[in-house]
């Protein structure tokens, strides 16, 4: 690394709290796949970083919950952790910590407004919670998860289970039309270790929404939120 990025990444580690005992492993999370073939196996992209971090993140929110909400039952956790971990969360919370800022992107990725795109700041921060753990441990991990979570759980509380966007749908269209909605899953795309799902929601004949993640549970909540938000 050089001068310049060396100096990028110092600044980013005082502004998340954590300073690197490996810088590189800072500077892989923010690699994305598009730099890495320009690069032509000169660097390491963040995927495998991502990879890691994804199961690290859904354990740390799991934890977090566990410990600061005794009263939730396991659906209630299970709800509220889809919703904390989901892309729009993550590319949020990607925003606020500035990340987008710091990615190293191909030149066309970067053309196209990379360092703006959700899909790319969550799998960014995915990344970084990898790398924090691989250089720290779990504990590490942790600490910076309940930094970044423990002020969206103080302010929305149990309230979070009101998200569960597919009950509600439930719920009104059996009260409104006196039938439930159904969902037909149009397919999927991208590599097996990031898959990204669509789902469409129908009533009757009618089309209400479409949906997107990275599990059907995931894009049907997706779907089921759009469509909710229409009849709102």
């Amino acid at each position: 690394m050089d001068i310049r990025r060396i100096e990028q990444l110092r600044t980013l580690e005082e502004d998340l709290g954590y300073i690197f005992e490996q810088p590189k492993l800072l500077n892989q999370a923010l690699v994305h796949k598009s730099y890495a073939n320009e690069a032509q196996g000169e660097i390491v992209d963040n995927e495998r970083l991502e990879y890691l971090g994804d199961s690290v993140l859904g354990l740390g929110v799991a934890r977090l919950l566990y410990d600061v909400e005794p009263l939730l039952n396991e659906g209630d956790m299970s709800r509220i952790r889809a919703y904390l971990v989901k892309e729009e969360t993550l590319a949020q919370i990607a925003k606020t910590i500035d990340l987008g800022p710091h990615l190293l992107l191909g030149k066309g990725e970067a053309r196209q407004g990379g360092a703006q795109k959700p899909s790319i700041l969550s799998d960014a921060f995915e990344a970084l919670v990898g790398a924090i753990y691989l250089d720290g441990g779990f504990e590490i991990a942790f600490r910076f998860i309940e930094s970044i979570y423990q002020p969206v759980i103080d302010s929305a509380g149990v309230e979070m289970i009101e998200l569960d966007y597919k009950t509600r749908l439930q719920e009104y269209c059996q009260a409104r039309y006196k039938k439930a909605p159904t969902y037909k899953h149009l397919g999927a795309e991208g590599p097996d270790h990031d898959r990204v799902f669509t789902v469409e929601i129908q009533l009757g004949k009618r089309s209400l929404a479409k949906g997107r993640g990275r599990s059907k549970k995931e894009a049907e909540q997706d779907a089921a939120e759009h469509a909710m938000r229409f009849f709102e």
